[in-house]
């Protein structure tokens, strides 16, 4: 008989924390950082967020640490959207891009009726 051994939370948020750790490090590391091994630490952190029990643990952990947290919500995305980013911060984002369109498109067709050249 076989038995198969499971992580405690515990370990498994300390792994968690440490990989966040790192992705937090790569991204604001003023050297060059491989891409293979930028790739190594996200694919280890998905793993991760995989085996990590939900709740205010890992909610903290997110809270501390941004590139970890936007990766989580991009893995969640489909169930949750962008359940982590502060509403206010998407609408500004969105009213933005917005007004960015809406100036180009004016500014595209100045003089020239819609679909003319």
């Amino acid at each position: 008989m076989t038995t198969t051994h499971t992580p405690s939370s515990s370990a498994s948020l300390t792994v968690t924390h440490v990989l966040a750790e790192l992705l937090e490090r790569l991204e604001h590391s003023q050297e060059p950082v491989g891409p293979e091994q930028y790739l190594s630490v996200v694919n280890h952190l998905v793993e991760a967020f995989g085996e990590a029990p939900a709740g205010a643990e890992l909610g903290a952990l997110l809270d501390t640490h941004p590139a970890a947290a936007e990766l989580y919500e991009n893995m969640n995305y489909q169930y949750a959207g962008l359940c982590r980013s502060p509403l206010e911060t998407s609408l500004s984002a969105e009213q933005q891009a917005r007004q960015v369109i809406e100036r180009a498109m004016r500014s595209s067709n100045k003089g020239t009726p819609y679909g003319q050249s």
